[in-house]
């Protein structure tokens, strides 16, 4: 079992920026992965970021070279660095963490973005 709770949503104006916490506790030991997706008002969730326990990371094409994640060397915190935000970045952000071997996947509750004027 793994518990993930989200935090340092809110509202941000266009172009500003905002950090985003992910504080990991359970068997994260046995975590192949982690990311953030995230779902706006009608539409399904996406993938923002994904960081795998190597290290690697893969980002969707929209927040490129805006966004950045990271994680702490315990694999306890994960963190999604946004900048240059734009209108269409408003959403519910999700952290996900996945379990070696299985598959399974754990998610978040949630925490809301949103840029607006």
């Amino acid at each position: 079992q793994v518990q993930l709770v989200e935090s340092g949503g809110g509202l941000v104006q266009p172009g500003g920026s905002l950090r985003l916490s992910c504080a990991a506790s359970g068997s994260i030991s046995r975590l192949s992965s982690m990311g953030w997706y995230r779902q706006a008002p009608g539409k399904q969730r996406e993938l923002v970021a994904g960081i795998k326990r190597s290290g690697s990371t893969n980002y969707a094409n929209s927040v490129k070279d805006r966004f950045t994640i990271s994680r702490d060397n315990a694999y306890k915190t994960v963190f999604l660095q946004m900048n240059s935000l734009k209108r269409e970045d408003t959403a519910v952000y999700f952290c996900q963490a996945r379990m070696i071997g299985s598959g399974v996947d754990y998610w978040g509750r949630g925490t809301q973005v949103t840029v607006s004027s």
